[in-house]
């Protein structure tokens, strides 16, 4: 007779109410035979466990922060400043600019309404939007010449995320993670912190782990209230109790695994459990930033109501980088809307409403990191999905732009104070050192010590990569490598 199972692993734990908070459960499960045997480690990229991997050579970077900004910032109002397109704003322009929704069909040139200066030793111009990233100008790696696939908010999510437009692929975490584990087996190696007030355009596709094995997916961790979920229980459970529970669990398992080996999800959901046994330990104490000083504090803006919420959750980044997780997304806050950057309208306002949630959080992370020695090898990246138009959306708003948009980059091997490539007079194309977005992920794997085309997982009988190097010709950007 086949065994069914009724409950997923999150609805098991909640409807018997168990909790990792009363017990001291890696030794319990190992004195009770109920750990799941692990697999073999491995010698190179790539395994079936979090435990900490070789690379193909040698790294410059050991983890990563991703400032996901989701929306599509405007790069002419943020980072790439476009006299021409000022010169010329309001002025009917003769080559229809491509656009997605209705609104522009005067085709007329809008500059922008922030002025540029340069910053830094290395004179980086930045807008007034953003004082404090142009305070750390120096530490930076701004790429001007981004462009993507697509300029609607799904398929072009998907494409910076997991390299195709189509949904069910792995993000570049989920490849990273998969290739390289975790350097600490009390956390996942790959953390998403989204804002609790809901999610972002995409929700949790931003970090799946899609055909990978699905312990490689992003884990969500809180920013308020317990960090961990289903770490505790709400009903008191005996010690008993909980020992009986454990092995009824560890049995359906067993039984769940023999009829179907090849299930990845079940694989994943009992290194799962194990893990969440390991984090009763410590993980919340490594997430617990009550213990920071008062300047890191006020470095991050958590004083301050507009910055507090993306603040907390990138020192609890820097935190989490520093005990040894892999890879930490940082979700842009979504209070007014679920794409906080797409400004169809009422941009000016719009724009400067955001800019000081996220800006001084930013650049405290990247100062942090550097005063802690952690930026050297610790990758930050500040992108969207793309950006938008030199063209006016109903007077007052921009319309995407797949064509060309700006990312920034900081440490773990990207150099330091550069700008590279340009987009044209009006900031719509890419024209100068063009970087796909295939090209940022081989030259972010390229950091990690990954070679992009070697780095493989065989799925329907196809070995799939994150670039697709034999189509998209993707390669490392040398001129961005310090």
């Amino acid at each position: 007779m086949q065994l069914r199972s009724y409950h997923t692993r999150r609805s098991f734990l909640s409807d018997f109410g168990f909790g990792f908070g009363t017990l001291a459960l890696t030794a319990l499960l190992e004195r009770d035979g109920l750990l799941a045997a692990g697999a073999s480690s491995s010698s190179g990229p790539g395994g079936t466990d979090l435990r900490a991997r070789s690379s193909h050579f040698e790294a410059s970077a050991r983890s990563m922060i991703i400032l996901n900004q989701v929306g599509g910032p405007s790069q002419m109002d943020l980072f790439d400043p476009k006299p021409e397109l000022n010169k010329r704003d309001g002025e009917v322009y003769s080559t229809k600019f491509q656009s997605l929704q209705p609104g522009s069909e005067s085709n007329k040139l809008m500059g922008s309404a922030f002025k540029f200066r340069p910053h830094g030793q290395c004179g980086m111009e930045m807008s007034e939007l953003v004082p404090h990233l142009s305070s750390v100008v120096d530490d930076l790696c701004l790429v001007r010449s981004m462009f993507s696939e697509n300029n609607n908010h799904p398929q072009a999510m998907h494409f910076i995320n997991t390299g195709q437009i189509l949904a069910g692929r792995p993000t570049y975490g989920a490849w990273i993670s998969y290739a390289l584990g975790s350097e600490n087996q009390n956390l996942p190696a790959y953390v998403a912190l989204r804002d609790p007030r809901g999610y972002t355009d995409g929700g949790t596709t931003h970090w799946s782990s899609g055909w990978l094995p699905a312990q490689f997916a992003g884990t969500e961790f809180q920013s308020e209230g317990s960090a961990v979920l289903n770490l505790h229980s709400a009903v008191p459970v005996s010690q008993a109790g909980q020992r009986n529970s454990l092995r009824s669990i560890a049995a359906l398992n067993r039984e769940r695994q023999r009829l179907y080996p090849d299930e990845s999800d079940l694989e994943a959901r009992i290194l799962n459990y194990e893990l969440a046994a390991r984090m009763q330990i410590g993980a919340e104490a490594e997430l617990d930033i009550s213990g920071e000083t008062a300047f890191t504090h006020q470095a991050y803006g958590l004083q301050d109501p507009r910055t507090e919420n993306f603040g907390r959750r990138c020192l609890m980044a820097r935190r989490l980088v520093e005990a040894g997780v892999r890879v930490v997304q940082v979700m842009v806050p979504c209070a007014k809307k679920n794409g906080p950057w797409d400004h169809h309208g009422k941009l000016n306002q719009g724009i400067k409403d955001l800019c000081p949630q996220v800006d001084q959080p930013s650049a405290a992370l990247i100062r942090d990191l550097k005063q802690r020695g952690l930026l050297d090898s610790t990758i930050v990246l500040w992108t969207g999905e793309f950006g938008r138009l030199p063209i006016s959306q109903k007077g007052d708003g921009r319309d995407h732009n797949q064509h060309g948009f700006s990312s920034i980059l900081a440490g773990g091997g990207f150099k330091a104070g550069h700008v590279h490539g340009a987009t044209d007079e009006f900031g719509y194309r890419a024209v100068q050192d063009r970087v796909s977005c295939h090209d940022l992920h081989a030259t972010i794997l390229h950091l990690f010590g990954l070679d992009h085309a070697r780095l493989r997982y065989l799925h329907h009988g196809r070995p799939e990569t994150l670039t697709d190097p034999e189509v998209t010709d993707a390669g490392v950007v040398d001129q961005l490598l310090a």
